[in-house]
């Protein structure tokens, strides 16, 4: 059976899975298992090994997605625990590291302002993109991500080329910058030797050889395999070697290829014979025959570095650099096979080429995860895709290689097993003694049945490799494998066994006679690049920060995520979004900067009818939350509160003459915030509610809300019961002419900043916690009550609820958000949310640019605390116009302010607050320094949703809220969180570009 878990929003580092998909599958009872982030070609992976399910299908890219097959139900918790262990050991260690991190290239570049490089390690379908990020931030490029389109390559290049910059990669495993190591790379001593190569595996075992040499590196400069592409050029080579020409400490150059096309090859040549500095070069493949001017060409990787260190310490150079073989091994096998398992293709590729020009073989096919396969030969890199797709590269994980090694052992046709072992940082921390078990448990077999086999290893590394290179090469000889110093003499010895003496010609020096060109000065960029300490943003990996700062560089952790979920047309959408950013944050400040610099004054209360032209006819008309419903859609809560509503208005003798009119039609519905009101809840107004009006004295834009009913059986929450309508009643003769009389007593009107202001150092947030607010409105209000010239019953009691109803406030924080964004959103230019509100239906929003446009999904279903006696069960969806506190940056974007109201509404404690409100602030275009918050280190709130920020990130706008049970008349039942669903931002930013005229489909 298959088993299934989605993790919602859990990104990991896809190496991590990897290993950790390993262990899993080590876990007796699991049949297979997968453990990998939801992309569309990660889901390819799980469907090519039988284990696509439906929740599969339906997880999007930031999911982490854990199936299992298995006999035995149970062993699934047993998965899951090893899977919280491993994630959560990860997170130990990335908390005791002290590494700068930062979750945006804003914050990235805020933390290292002075970075002069990216280092790329993310899947290489979202890399072309974010390398062309890092190039228009002035960035040189070193991208370990690999897949990424020839063409991107070769327009990313020139990019990087026009602006004076170095792009590395793609698929650039290894590089040396300034001696400090990248990415997947050994620890070399520092010196006068500058190499530049189109491989991973082969820089390493020439800059290895070197430092085992006693010789030294100072720039190894990756370019990725197809930088000799005839499309490709050599630019990123060509560049490395001009910067290395003019480097004042590199005295000698190395160049190191795969074989590279020919016309390619040609012109690299050129370049190499106009420097003044001696060069080494070896394209894998040729067969020199001789030294040609100032290059002196090598056929072998261990030759380069020989050939290197013997110009770097001004030594003559010998004419033939072959060594003999550290074992000395008599053999009868030669009627057997080599099967080579490398883990490193370029070292597949040199020991495919000597096999086959040895032995006649023929040319290397190169094809299939093989470099050569034929007539029973096999040499195979392992770190090819058909090998590594899904699982861990073989430096990483033993597996493939184990497999293998069994498969090369069981074929009697094998005689000499090649292998070898990479250490350095990224490699497996001890891959010699996690292949030697299965090396001697298959060498005792052998022995058994008096079968000659033998394995002969090379271990790339040096001293100063975090896994111990001596301390490998001991092991592996203990176990029985013949260990070379290179590579080249390890095939060498293979093919001796085999009775073949391969000898490598002596080479002479030539002059050159060809043509020479003059060498292009570097940029200042790329100066500063190999002139200084690297500044790096690590994109991906975070391993690869650790040699960074060990060795002398600075880095900063990015956190990074694939923008969108991983969904390529909203990618395209904001990547085409970014060429207009100048034009589009200008406009979005004007829209905060409107909202921030509002003046929203509590003017007065009256009847609804006397503000709102609507409600003034001889229509029964209820104005309602969220956008646009009709009746029948409406939840319980709200169809409950609509019959209140018409039992308090007289319109109707009881519930089921209301119901009888209602689906008569003939009552007509507007939403609230088409009339320049908003309300809590179900939000129904009516002629005769009794309203708050808030002017935003900037412009005269008003608010208005219906007035705070008090908690337990309300209206809002779909109660109409006899004690509802008395309240209403009580509130229409004596709450509203009461306070209205007060308010216009007060010139001017109350100042909601300064109120707010006060409040929220005093613990509320506005939306769930209004204590504060409310009795800082009490106190302004009660003296002129108790001034007036009215019955003193009529005082005393409206003194009294507003003293006893802690969430009175709420109301008019909302009436004063509405006049806020109304005034905001006049301005009709940007993508900040200007409305966001839910009618138990669907949620919905605006934007500034978009005018009245709503944007609606089905909304979600709150998660908090319950009363005594309910459950999630009876919850009703997220109702109400009260997420207007949100869209001016209070309630749960605000929740930090709060540390009182967390638990109750399912939060945590104050940690998760202040995450929270961190969290909140990456959507957000600005704060507002008016309501600073002390527990916030009197930052000010977050202000001014920006969709393009919550659809790149996926993070939602939260808002805190009530529980409404999902029955009319039954009210509150409890109170939590609740999150805006994505839907409608990403719907709302595909409208906005086509109103920019942007082309949404790719």
């Amino acid at each position: 059976m298959l088993l299934t878990k989605i993790q919602k929003g859990n990104y990991q580092d896809s190496i991590n899975l990897m290993l950790l998909s390993a262990e899993v599958n080590k876990i007796e009872g699991v049949t297979q298992a997968q453990v990998m982030m939801a992309t569309d070609a990660n889901k390819d992976i799980f469907k090519g090994a039988g284990l696509a399910t439906p929740e599969l299908e339906a997880a999007g890219a930031n999911d982490l997605a854990i199936v299992v097959e298995t006999e035995d139900e149970q062993i699934f918790d047993q998965v899951l625990d090893v899977i919280s262990d491993f994630l959560s050991d990860l997170s130990v260690k990335k908390d005791s590291s002290g590494n700068k991190e930062a979750d945006s290239w804003e914050e990235a570049l805020t933390e290292l302002p002075d970075a002069n490089m990216a280092l790329f390690s993310i899947p290489g379908e979202y890399a072309a993109a974010e390398i062309e990020k890092a190039l228009d931030e002035g960035l040189h490029v070193f991208s370990f991500s690999d897949n990424v389109a020839l063409e991107d390559e070769v327009r990313l290049k020139e990019k990087a080329h026009e602006k004076g910059l170095l792009l590395m990669g793609p698929d650039c495993g290894t590089g040396i910058i300034s001696s400090i190591p990248m990415a997947f790379t050994n620890v070399v001593k520092p010196g006068n030797i500058g190499v530049v190569g189109a491989s991973g595996t082969g820089i390493q075992e020439v800059t290895t050889i070197i430092d085992r040499l006693g010789g030294g590196v100072v720039h190894a400069i990756g370019t990725g395999g197809r930088d000799l592409k005839e499309a490709v050029a050599a630019r990123t080579m060509m560049d490395a070697i001009s910067a290395l020409e003019h480097h004042s400490m590199t005295d000698v150059i190395c160049v190191i290829s795969k074989p590279p096309a020919k016309e390619v090859r040609d012109e690299v040549v050129k370049l190499l014979q106009s420097l003044s500095k001696p060069v080494v070069a070896i394209f894998l493949g040729e067969k020199p025959s001789e030294h040609d001017g100032n290059v002196y060409f090598a056929y072998t990787l261990d030759e380069a570095a020989k050939i290197a260190v013997d110009l770097s310490n001004g030594e003559e150079i010998k004419p033939n650099y072959t060594e003999e073989n550290d074992n000395q091994v008599e053999a009868d096998i030669q009627d057997k096979t080599v099967k080579g398992l490398y883990s490193g293709g370029t070292l597949a590729n040199e020991a495919a080429m000597i096999i086959a020009d040895a032995l006649e073989l023929g040319e290397i096919q190169n094809e299939e995860g093989y470099i050569l396969n034929t007539q029973g030969f096999q040499i195979m890199d392992l770190g090819d895709d058909v090998y590594t797709q899904g699982k861990p590269h073989p430096m990483i994980d033993p597996s493939i290689r184990i497999a293998k090694l069994k498969q090369a052992f069981e074929d009697d046709s094998t005689g000499i097993i090649l292998l070898d072992v990479v250490l350095g940082y990224g490699s497996h921390p001890d891959m010699a003694n996690a292949l030697i078990p299965s090396i001697k448990e298959h060498l005792a077999k052998a022995d058994q049945v008096k079968r000659e086999i033998h394995v002969v290893a090379t271990v790339t590394g040096t001293a100063n490799d975090p896994q111990d290179y001596n301390k490998a090469v001991k092991d592996l000889k203990e176990a029985g494998v013949l260990v070379e110093s290179t590579n080249a003499k390890a095939i060498r010895l293979a093919l001796k066994l085999m009775g073949v003496e391969y000898q490598i010609a002596d080479k002479q020096k030539v002059d050159y006679a060809g043509e020479t060109v003059e060498v292009p000065a570097p940029s200042d960029p790329l100066l500063d690049l190999i002139n200084t300490s690297p500044r790096v943003i690590n994109i991906g990996i975070e391993s690869f920060v650790d040699p960074i700062h060990k060795y002398g560089g600075k880095a900063v952790q990015y956190n990074w995520r694939p923008k969108a979920g991983g969904d390529k047309k909203l990618i395209h959408i904001l990547n085409e979004l970014e060429k207009h950013s100048e034009a589009i944050d200008q406009a979005n400040e004007t829209v905060i900067g409107r909202m921030r610099d509002s003046q929203p004054y509590l003017v007065d209360a009256k009847y609804a009818k006397e503000v709102i032209p609507e409600l003034n006819t001889d229509e029964k008309v209820v104005l309602h939350a969220g956008p646009p419903i009709d009746y029948a859609k409406m939840t319980g809560p709200m169809q409950g509160s609509v019959i209140g509503a018409m039992l308090f208005e007289g319109w109707a003798k009881d519930q089921e003459d209301a119901r009888k009119q209602l689906e008569a039609g003939e009552v007509k519905f507007i939403p609230c915030h088409h009339v320049g009101a908003v309300g809590p809840m179900g939000g129904i107004t009516t002629a005769n509610f009794p309203v708050f009006i808030v002017e935003n004295k900037v412009d005269g834009t008003t608010g208005v809300c219906i007035m705070n009913e008090g908690i337990g059986n309300v209206l809002r929450f779909g109660a109409n019961n006899e004690e509802v309508i008395n309240r209403l009643t009580w509130m229409k003769e004596v709450l509203g002419p009461v306070l209205g009389e007060a308010l216009r007593k007060i010139e001017g009107g109350i100042n909601v900043n300064v109120m707010i202001g006060k409040a929220i150092t005093m613990g509320d947030e506005f939306h769930q916690r209004n204590i504060a607010a409310s009795l800082v409105f009490l106190k302004e209000v009660a003296p002129i009550i108790t001034s007036l010239d009215i019955d003193e019953k009529h005082k005393q009691e409206v003194i009294q609820f507003l003293a006893d109803t802690d969430q009175f406030f709420l109301n008019i924080a909302m009436a004063t958000g509405k006049a806020i964004v109304d005034y905001a959103r006049k301005h009709e230019e940007g993508c900040i949310v200007t409305t966001m509100a839910r009618n138990g239906e669907n949620f919905g929003i605006r934007i500034a640019a978009l005018g009245d446009q709503w944007f609606t999904a089905p909304v979600n279903t709150p998660k908090g605390l319950y009363f005594t006696g309910y459950s999630e069960e009876d919850g009703n969806k997220d109702i109400g116009d009260s997420a207007i506190t949100e869209t001016i940056g209070l309630g749960g974007s605000a929740i930090v302010a709060a540390p009182g109201v967390t638990r109750f509404i399912g939060a945590g404690g104050f940690e998760d607050a202040v995450r929270i409100s961190d969290e909140q602030s990456k959507i957000v275009a600005g704060q507002n320094p008016n309501w600073s918050i002390p527990t916030w280190d009197f930052r000010g709130t977050n202000l001014g949703i920006d969709i393009r920020k919550v659809v790149e990130t996926g993070i939602e706008p939260i808002i805190n809220t009530g529980i409404a049970h999902k029955e009319a008349g039954v009210g509150q039942v409890g109170a939590g969180t609740v999150t805006a669903p994505l839907e409608c931002f990403e719907k709302a930013l595909i409208a906005y570009a086509e109103s920019l005229g942007i082309q949404v489909n790719e």
